[in-house]
This record gives C-alpha cells, structure tokens and sequence, in this order.
C-alpha cells in the first residue's frame, strides 16, 4: 500500500515538475500526499473518539432519558438555564445577524485587497504593452499604476471602515450583554440574602461575568468573519496555483492534533482557578476577622493558585510556540515550490508575490479561530460554574 502511494507521488511530480532534485520531490510529496493522509486519519481518530464516548455516555435509550431528565432539571433548579450559547443568542439575535450581515460584506473586498498587487507587478510595472485601452480610455504605464494604486487605497479605505464598524458593534453588543449579566446575578445573589455572600459574588460580577458578555459580540461573527476569511484567502491561493494552496494547508493536521489536546488541559486548570479563587473569597469572608488557621489557610489558597496559573502560562505559551512554528514553516514551500514555477515560466513573480503577502494575513484568520476555540471552552466552563453557583 504504501508503495503504491509513494508511486502516485511520484507520478504527480512527474506530471508537474519538469526537474526530479530530491528536495522538491520531498516537500511536494509531503504537501500532495503526507498532509492530506495525516488529516484523514487525524478525522477518523476525531469520530472514532466522539462515537466512542458518546456510546459510553449513553448505553442505551433509557439511560439516556434518565441522564437527559436529570440534566433538565438541573437546569430548571437554576436561576440561568440553557447554555451560554442559546443565552446569547436569544437576547441578541438582531444585533447578531446585524454583525453577520457586516462580516459577509467585508469579505469580496478582502479578495480584492488581494488581487490588486498582483495587477500592479505583472501589468503595471512589469509589462511593456503600453498604451492600453481600459474602458475606451488610453493610459499610459504611469498613469495606469497610478490608478491601480488609488484603487487599492480606496479598497483599503473601505475594507478598515467595515472592520472598524465591525469590531465596535462587537463592543456595544458585548457591554449590553455585561450589563445584563450583572444585573441579574446581582438580583439573584441580593434576593437569596446568603451569609457571607459577598465575598463569592464580588470576583464573579467583576471576573467571571465580563468575560462570559466579552463573548457575546464574538459567538457567531468571529467564526463566519475568520472562517471567512481563511477560506478568501485559501480560495486565493488556489486560484494562483494549486500546489501553492495546498502547500498553504500542508501543516494543519498537525495542528490540529496538538492544539486541542493542550487546550484541554488548559480547560482543566481553568476550573481549578475558579474554584481556588471562590476558596479564597470564602476564607477571607469568614469570621473571625483575624486568626492563625484562617491565615495558613489563606497563604495555602494564594500558593495554589500560583501554581496553577504559573502551569496554565506554561501550556499556554506551548501551545503559542507550536502554532509560531507551523505559521513561520509554512512559507518555507512557497519559497520552494513557487520560486521553482516562477523560474520555470509556469508561475508570475506578481503572484508569488501576492501569494507570500496573501500568507502573511492567512495565519492570522487561523490564529483567531483556534482563540475562538480556546475562549469558547473558558466561557463554556465559566458559564457552568455560574449556574451551579446561582442554584437555589
């Protein structure tokens, strides 16, 4: 099987490639083979775990009825019901799909922002075909760069204003949202009149609620607009050349394995945060004011939760290291693969050029959504431990 495989690597270079050097056969075989098997499998062992998991959750239709009934009542005991998703959603679904309507329009002129350098290397500055005829009007070479270059100012212009009204709907919607939160959970929290209640609700009105509304201006728009955003410009990396958007993609099945599995960890030590935080808040809230075990029970909490947000920096920052590397790695096969079709003919230097600048703005989409990912578990858990806090 696997000679087979090495075979048709073969013959695709063949096929592509006029010159047989090791090093192209190598990092062509890895970008048209060795990735797309390696995301297969990495889907497979993802479905494989989830059926599995699921199965072991819910053996059979009564079980699951029973877990099902239970959770709903979970749910009804407390003051917030639902997921922070369906909550969101139903207190901002007009402003959500306003932002929608915001991030799909910013997305053809991404794609044009993109296309413009190209026009200028090879036919404004590169091409010798002058005077043209652009619409029955006769320009020049200097006066046709110079209308490429005020066309790509305007998009520019036009593409920062939309992200700009953009990211302050975010930030109007997510302070409503704040608002809202901290209403409510101080009415709860006031009306249950609970002994030494401030010292647990301070950190969760302060903390625990703004990053949950932080959230909300990102729930649906930051995955369409990112996602978007990624996908423009791998669909222009593709219409440059196959191999370079392929080469594009090359390192995100490993990505994808390691990122998650740190990320879970890192969810893990979230939770031991809060609950070491509302630990603290109690002993510190508890009477006498002054006492040796209270103290030592104090510095034992502080040291905890050192320790724990020194561990959490550590995963994190491997986790920003990891994807570091893979960004920065990426271009190694533009260089190889598109300076090779650039000096055989088969590849404009313009759009080996813009494919290099299209990369640039491509690792930052991807960025964003793994933060999406990684903020959406933190407010998951956040979410959780607050409607377990304002149970009855």
């Amino acid at each position: 099987m696997l000679q087979q495989i090495h075979l048709f690597g073969d013959d695709l270079v063949s096929a592509y490639f006029s010159h047989s050097h090791w090093w192209l056969h190598t990092t062509v075989h890895w970008i048209l083979l060795g990735a797309p098997v390696t995301m297969v499998a990495v889907l497979a062992l993802r479905l494989q775990t989830s059926v599995r998991r699921y199965l072991q959750a819910n053996p059979d239709p009564l079980s699951r009825r029973r877990i099902h009934n239970k959770e709903r009542n979970k749910e009804r005991n407390s003051a917030i019901q639902g997921s922070v998703y369906s909550y969101i959603i139903q207190h901002t679904g007009r402003q959500q799909l306003m932002l929608l309507g915001l991030a799909l329009t910013a997305l053809p002129l991404l794609y044009v922002t993109l296309e413009i350098p190209k026009h200028i290397i090879n036919h404004a500055i590169g091409s010798d075909d002058f005077p043209i005829q652009i619409i029955g009007i006769e320009a020049q070479q200097i006066e046709f760069l110079f209308g490429l270059c005020l066309l790509y100012l305007l998009t520019i212009l036009l593409s920062g204003s939309l992200k700009y009204s953009l990211n302050l709907s975010k930030g109007l919607l997510a302070e409503s949202v704040l608002r809202r939160l901290r209403v409510k959970v101080y009415s709860i929290w006031h009306r249950r009149e609970r002994d030494n209640g401030h010292s647990q609700i301070i950190p969760v009105i302060v903390q625990e609620v703004e990053a949950i509304a932080g959230f909300a201006g990102d729930i649906i728009v930051l995955p369409v607009f990112q996602g978007g955003t990624f996908l423009t410009i791998l669909f222009f990396l593709f219409m440059q050349d196959p191999l370079l958007g392929a080469a594009a993609i090359s390192l995100l099945p490993l990505q994808l394995v390691v990122i998650p599995h740190l990320q879970k960890k890192v969810n893990k030590l979230g939770r031991d945060r809060m609950q070491e935080v509302r630990n603290l808040g109690q002993i510190i809230g508890e009477m006498p004011a002054s006492s040796y075990s209270k103290t030592a029970r104090a510095m034992r909490s502080i040291r905890n939760l050192q320790s724990i947000r020194v561990e959490i920096f550590r995963r994190k920052f491997l986790m920003k290291g990891l994807y570091n590397f893979a960004t920065h790695l990426t271009p190694f096969f533009f260089y190889t693969i598109g300076g090779y079709l650039v000096i055989e003919g088969k590849l404009t230097f313009g759009a080996l050029v813009a494919a290099l600048a299209a990369h640039k703005d491509f690792s930052s989409p991807l960025k964003e959504l793994f933060k999406y990912y990684q903020t959406g578990e933190d407010v998951r858990v956040r979410w959780v431990e607050l409607s377990r806090l304002l149970q009855p």
